[in-house]
């Protein structure tokens, strides 16, 4: 694992997705509309847990490591420029947490980025946390009803960043984001769009990812056409014979702990006789990213870049 100088994070400052409207300010404290939930923030919470890895990095991003008491269910390694400053957060569990064990980090926020993080089954719902004093606060990615973009990324820092009172740092973030993106999509200009078929999982079927989340704005702004972009989804299950049909040119592989390797979801594809026509296979076409560039997070702009240098080298 990378090691990144703790300089690069006073440098970069912040990053934060995106929340369903503007946090208002108000006499009481800063008050958002999330997910169907009213939350008003008296103060800046001091005491906070990322609910999985990418609100855990965004918070990282803005500085506020130090708020940070615990982080849950990591995906991937962590961002190399982050790396020294995230692995020195206490781990709660590779894997979901329980309502107990969240608690016993006294915190005063849960910071959700995906939605089953406040899972009523598991003990976790939103209700149960406001029982216990505990606001909560989730990515919007997890329950936007319509297409994700760069914007929402760009709001998520934003409203993070009126959360913790740190607007200005986070604008500088964003600043920086947006570069990144425009640096890479200005090169791109007039470059004809590679049909790209995302292989996350499967075997009887591929899951794969659909046209509204914030993965396929990553593929069509690195020079992409997710050739899934009309199934109304961010994530769906499809066969085989679609993928056939749809005939893509490269293989995006999500990478990410829990599954295999990216060389064996390789050679699983390249032994399906199926597929054996489609033009990704015939001339092995693959490109890589990792499911934390995937999601509404501070990797998606990086990722942009990466992936069109994979498929515009």
């Amino acid at each position: 694992m990378v090691r990144a100088r703790i300089v690069l994070l006073t440098a970069l400052v912040a990053l934060s997705g995106c929340a369903e409207s503007k946090p208002a300010a108000t006499a009481e404290g800063v008050t958002i509309d999330n997910c169907g939930t009213r939350i008003t923030f008296d103060g800046v919470p001091q005491r906070v847990i990322g609910y999985y890895q990418h609100p855990t990095e965004i918070m990282v991003a803005l500085g506020l490591q130090d708020k940070i008491v615990g982080t849950a269910y990591p995906d991937n390694d962590p961002l190399p420029r982050y790396a020294d400053v995230y692995t020195a957060i206490p781990k709660i569990s590779d894997k979901d947490a329980s309502f107990e064990q969240l608690l016993a980090k006294t915190p005063d926020l849960v910071y959700g980025g995906y939605d089953s993080t406040f899972d009523d089954k598991e003990g976790r719902s939103r209700e149960a946390f406001t029982k216990a004093g505990i606001k909560t606060y989730l990515s919007r990615e997890a329950c936007n009803d319509r297409a994700v973009t760069m914007d929402d990324v760009w709001e998520e820092f934003r409203t993070v960043g009126r959360i913790f009172q740190i607007p200005e740092r986070a604008e500088a973030v964003i600043t920086e984001l947006k570069a990144t993106v425009t640096k890479t999509t200005t090169r791109l200009n007039g470059v004809q769009p590679v049909k790209v078929f995302v292989f996350d999982s499967g075997e009887a079927t591929a899951f794969t990812s659909g046209g509204t989340g914030i993965g396929n704005e990553v593929i069509k702004l690195a020079g992409g056409q997710n050739v899934f972009a009309d199934t109304q989804k961010d994530w769906a299950d499809v066969s085989w014979e679609q993928v056939l049909q749809r005939s893509p040119d490269v293989i995006v592989i999500y990478d990410y702990f829990g599954t295999p390797a990216v060389d064996k979801k390789i050679e699983f594809l390249l032994g399906k006789p199926e597929l054996a026509s489609v033009p990704a296979i015939k001339n092995r076409k693959f490109s890589t990213l990792t499911l934390q560039d995937t999601v509404l997070g501070v990797r998606a702009p990086y990722a942009v870049e990466s992936l069109a240098k994979q498929l515009h080298p």
